[in-house]
């Protein structure tokens, strides 16, 4: 018998990483704009962009919002370069720059609980393209609530009750796994769930496990 019913999973950190965003922000660029960046200038600003973004994707539950958020996104980024020109003119830019990969481990993890007929959900603070980001990444799981859309952001523990009442799990009865302390940590328990928090580089002394696969044996 399954010790879980259910196992949550944090999507950035967790699942998968940004693929090279600083050379993909400069190809664009020169693709796009025909603007040749230096490669400190391109990652600076895309590190502003992202700083911006993680503060203000709860904002974008619904299309209209989330196009919204894009366009002041590119609008900083557009700032960030010294460029004179409006946010919409790097949207697609942005888009280009912004892939994603799929951790090593987190295929073969996925299926091992799958295989087991333990429901997968994902918890994240993220805008409502979350379902979208995750099928275009090739993860397929039974639920996904971003914290635009659920109106709560990790820690609270909100956003983890609702992805749990829509798997129908006793939060004694699921297991969660994120890369932060603080946001995942905190709030999982706090909504009663068990915690693990990954670190594939062993840098941090709080975290509990190397790879997602090390949860396998615990289900």
């Amino acid at each position: 018998m399954n010790r879980y019913d259910a196992v949550l999973l944090d999507a950035f950190g967790t699942l998968f990483e940004l693929d090279d965003p600083f050379e993909r922000l400069r190809r664009s660029l020169r693709e796009r704009l025909s603007l040749d960046v230096e490669p400190p200038a391109a990652e600076r600003a895309f590190r502003a962009e992202m700083a911006f973004y993680q503060a203000n994707c709860h904002s974008a539950g619904d299309v209209h919002s989330l196009a919204e958020l894009r366009r002041r996104c590119g609008e900083l980024l557009a700032g960030e370069l010294g460029l004179a020109r409006p946010g919409e003119q790097l949207v697609p830019v942005l888009a280009d720059a912004v892939s994603y990969r799929v951790y090593d481990d987190v295929p073969p993890a996925l299926r091992a609980i799958a295989d087991r007929g333990i429901l997968i959900g994902v918890v994240s603070n993220w805008d409502c393209s979350l379902p979208d980001v995750l099928r275009g990444a090739g993860l397929n799981v039974d639920v996904a609530v971003d914290s635009a859309s659920a109106k709560s952001v990790k820690p609270d523990p909100r956003i983890f009750r609702l992805a749990l009442e829509r798997l129908a799990v006793d939060p004694r009865r699921a297991l969660h796994v994120g890369d932060t302390p603080a946001a995942d940590g905190d709030g999982a328990r706090a909504a009663g769930i068990d915690v693990r928090i990954v670190d594939r580089d062993g840098e941090r002394a709080d975290s509990t496990i190397g790879s997602l696969e090390e949860i396998i044996p615990l289900l």
